[in-house]
């Protein structure tokens, strides 16, 4: 798969174009992360350090850095998305059924906190976690005590390091980004409780 490039009159933003249509009809822009949770090229993105906006045209996604940011630097990344989003076969927008059933689906009722955590989940975390072989699910956070739960899954649920990755990785950023967040719990099944583990995550 060969993308080209092209500039745009804002230098912050450049075109490229993968040689395949793109979106069917239309377009769609996506101005923050949060904006991207529907559509699986957007979120990968996004969840690279120093982009701003994604936009999605007939044959061509027009990416927005931060000024500080460098095209050198990013481009490998871009394309790196953008190829493997298509050799994926996913959709480029998820229908409203499947994007519900996520557990970091943004709900109308959850409040600022709650849509926080989830985008940080989406865009930052789980790609993360993803990359191990794992995922995470997100079981809810108690406003009283701060605490957000969490599920390891796949090859990240009996790892020994998961409650390392948990309590340090994850916990550090959702409280840096979330002041609300005063730290994080991990939900294991019953089969799979240990006590050390339990107990470690209410240090």
């Amino acid at each position: 798969m060969f993308i080209q490039t092209q500039a745009t009159p804002n230098p912050l933003s450049l075109m490229f174009f993968p040689g395949k249509p793109v979106m069917e009809g239309g377009s769609a822009d996506f101005p923050n992360a949060r904006a991207a949770m529907n559509s699986p090229l957007a979120k990968a993105l996004f969840g690279i350090d120093g982009i701003t906006r994604v936009f999605f045209g007939s044959d061509f996604v027009t990416v927005t850095k931060l000024e500080d940011a460098s095209w050198e630097f990013l481009k490998p990344e871009i394309f790196a998305a953008i190829m493997d989003f298509f050799m994926s076969g996913k959709p480029l927008i998820m229908d409203s059924n499947s994007l519900d059933s996520m557990d970091t689906a943004i709900h109308e009722d959850d409040s600022e906190t709650v849509a926080m955590i989830k985008e940080l989940l989406e865009t930052r975390i789980r790609p993360a976690v993803q990359d191990d072989g794992g995922d995470i699910e997100y079981r809810g956070f108690v406003p009283e005590t701060g605490i957000v739960r969490l599920k390891m899954q796949g090859a990240c649920s009996g790892c020994p390091s998961s409650s390392v990755t948990l309590k340090s990785g994850i916990e550090n950023m959702l409280m840096h980004y979330v002041p609300e967040v005063k730290g994080v719990e991990q939900e294991l099944d019953t089969e799979d409780e240990d006590p050390a583990l339990t107990g470690a995550a209410y240090e």
